[in-house]
């Protein structure tokens, strides 16, 4: 079966994972971000948060935006490490943020057992400009081991930076990350090995596992982007003439 995907609690759905199942943790959690300040990050819609008031789509909002700084920390630690528990020895771990949660997001790696090794950014050509101000065009992958680096189980050369806009034709998730970026980013799991993301949204990040021969397992809480993300796996299944499977309830 090249992916199962589970539709529930992230934490809860992740107890369920056998010790030393998974060989990469691939994940976008929801940033509990986008606000000057904490009441603008805690009191108000992702979608209000992450999409202008003049888009032109009406994407649904997803849930987990509203944490405030010290409960975002503690619950990211004890998803990571979940997560932790469930990657083999040598295993990686890529997680998103924005620079407001970075700092944040490196101390809970850290803290949930994973070694840091590093940073990646995924530069967006077309963002906001902002009048007397730096662009904040960036996100950033936070990304470590379970334990030491091990260079000959998956022998690949892959860049710390990455250039992609936002999908714009084909969007489907307010957050939703491009599919080329996501695809290099697979490449840090070894070819046939498991990918685990425990934030599945609209399902990138499976898609860009199953297209680069990787197996996926996905978690996500909201049943409308669950559905989405099992149409966008059936076709890419189907795409590489695989035998279809369906979601996990």
């Amino acid at each position: 079966m090249p992916y199962t995907l589970h539709c529930g609690d992230a934490l809860t759905k992740l107890s369920e994972l056998p010790d030393n199942s998974v060989d990469a943790l691939i994940t976008d959690p929801p940033y509990n971000s986008g606000g000057r300040t904490s009441s603008e990050r805690t009191g108000r819609t992702a979608r209000a948060k992450y999409t202008a008031a003049d888009a032109e789509h009406n994407l649904a909002n997803f849930p987990g935006e509203n944490r405030d700084q010290r409960s975002y920390g503690y619950w990211l630690t004890l998803l990571l490490t979940e997560s932790y528990r469930a990657t083999v020895e040598s295993g990686t771990a890529l997680v998103f943020t924005d620079w407001r949660q970075l700092p944040t997001t490196t101390d809970a790696l850290q803290a949930a057992g994973w070694t840091w090794r590093g940073i990646a950014s995924w530069h967006k050509p077309v963002s906001r400009p902002q009048k007397g101000r730096l662009k904040q065009s960036c996100e950033y992958i936070v990304w470590g081991t379970k334990g030491p680096v091990d260079p000959h189980r998956n022998p690949v050369y892959l860049p710390g930076l990455y250039t992609a806009s936002q999908p714009r034709k084909d969007r489907v998730h307010i957050t939703q990350k491009p599919t080329e970026v996501m695809q290099e980013l697979v490449k840090i799991c070894p070819q046939g090995g498991t990918v685990l993301d425990p934030f599945a949204g609209s399902g990138s990040t499976g898609v860009a596992a199953l297209r680069e021969g990787r197996q996926f397992i996905g978690i996500e809480l909201s049943d409308h982007y669950a559905n989405i993300a099992e149409q966008r796996l059936e076709r890419a299944l189907a795409q590489d003439d695989y035998d279809l499977a369906g979601p996990e309830a």
